[in-house]
Parts: structure tokens; C-alpha cells; sequence
């Protein structure tokens, strides 16, 4: 399974740390041992569905727990079986 998570705090983050919520949620996945690529507008981690759908509510949560007032979060899934089944490499190797 393939997840992309975008975490839209509000505020975004601290006056010392303009980015302090989104840095909770990525640690989170961090901490995970998930493989996982920060992107310019979203972190992708992948692994195995048991482990990855508690830890997307553990990342959308940890924005809030980091002390943000609300937050939106926008998520993708993918997911297939046998053959059907990607990676993040397999997906972007060609383009890099």
C-alpha cells in the first residue's frame, strides 16, 4: 500500500518554527520505520495496510497534538494485489 498524506494546519506552525505542525507529522512517520519521501507538498510512505492505517491517523493527529488549532488533511491511497501491487520506486525510477 501506497499512502500520500498533505497536512493543512492552522495555524501552519510557531513564531519561532513556521513549520512546527507539519514537522510533528512527519516525525511521526519518521518514527514509524515506514519507507517514507517528503515532498513539496506531501509526505508518501508505504508498507503494509495493518501498519499504515493506524499511523495515518497518527500523523493527521500529531498536527493537532503539536498544537495546532485544526487541520485538514488530504490523503491518497493506493493499493492493488499480486502484480497489481507498486511501489514508490517502481512509480517514479523512470524519472529520476
Amino acid at each position: 500500500m501506497i499512502i500520500e498524506i498533505q497536512c493543512l494546519p492552522s495555524p501552519a506552525g510557531t513564531p519561532n518554527d513556521a513549520h512546527a505542525h507539519i514537522e510533528a507529522a512527519i516525525a511521526v512517520i519518521q518514527g514509524s520505520g515506514v519507507h517514507y519521501e517528503v515532498g513539496p507538498l506531501g509526505t508518501t510512505f508505504e508498507g503494509e495496510p495493518d501498519k499504515l492505517w493506524p499511523l495515518l491517523r497518527q500523523v493527521h493527529e500529531a498536527v493537532l497534538a503539536a498544537g495546532a488549532d485544526a487541520s485538514v488533511s488530504i490523503v491518497k491511497v493506493a493499493e492493488g494485489r499480486g502484480q497489481s501491487s507498486r511501489t514508490m520506486d517502481s512509480l517514479t525510477n523512470k524519472f529520476r
